[in-house]
């Protein structure tokens, strides 16, 4: 009997790897047939990964900026929108989901040294990340909120987004700004109206357009919290500072 079992075990596991392996071609066979497919639609951002979605029969193609498709196993249809989930009673959009985590991990992983950081007044408790244009009403609105946030324990941290393009002002004023030797002080000086002298020198500015771009900005304010959930326009420190400890706390 225990011979029996023994061989019943090594069939069970034997046939458990044959499943794996069985599986693993097949995903490896939809993802170069997605892939060569997608080529076709000449797409503006690269596939950062092809992957099971979990519909069965539905692949999941992320694309660099956080962005989201789906396509059968054999690329021959592809489409874009949101993948819901009934779960206890309850949708939960997934493409939602997964979208926000590729934003939040290329927006968290932008260096300290390359924004223009407001830290929070004692604890901080969450954080969010401003595409920021100097030339923007809206912006400067934002800003003057910038001290109550720090109080309400939210870092403030600034990337540069000139909404109307590189060579426009904005995108002049910006530079100005990074390449001060006091980017905070600059930075207030923009938001006050005042003009800013700053010698031309490497930055960011360029690098940080083309990221807002790749994840959906097309305004400033654009307010990303530390969840990757992208909130457009202004909107009063009390919201936002709900809406960022309500993304830390996750």
């Amino acid at each position: 009997m225990r011979v029996t079992r023994i061989i019943a075990a090594a069939a069970l596991a034997l046939a458990s790897t044959f499943a794996v392996a069985a599986t693993s071609e097949t995903n490896n066979g939809a993802e170069q047939a997605i892939r060569k497919s997608l080529q076709t639609l000449e797409l503006e951002v690269p596939i950062e990964s092809v992957a099971s979605s979990p519909l069965n029969g539905l692949y999941e193609v992320k694309l660099q900026g956080g962005r989201v498709l789906y396509a059968s196993a054999d690329g021959q249809f592809v489409m874009q929108g949101y993948l819901f989930q009934i779960a206890d009673g309850k949708p939960v959009n997934l493409t939602e989901k997964t979208e926000r985590q590729g934003i939040a991990k290329l927006i968290n992983g932008i260096p300290a040294a390359e924004m223009v950081v407001y830290p929070a007044k004692g604890e901080t408790k969450s954080h969010i990340t401003v595409f920021t244009d100097t030339t923007c009403p809206y912006c400067h609105k934002l800003h003057a909120e910038v001290p109550e946030l720090n109080r309400r324990g939210i870092e403030v941290r600034y990337v540069a987004f000139p909404r109307q393009g590189l060579g426009s002002t904005g995108d002049e004023q910006l530079q100005a700004v990074w390449c001060s030797s006091d980017r905070r002080a600059a930075m207030d000086k923009m938001a006050d109206g005042k003009d800013v002298k700053a010698a031309k020198c490497v930055n960011p500015v360029g690098k940080q357009f083309q990221l807002g771009q790749s994840i959906g900005v097309n305004g400033t304010p654009a307010i990303v919290l530390e969840s990757g959930q992208v909130i457009p326009g202004y909107q009063p420190a009390p919201q936002v500072a709900k809406l960022a400890l309500a993304a830390g706390s996750k």
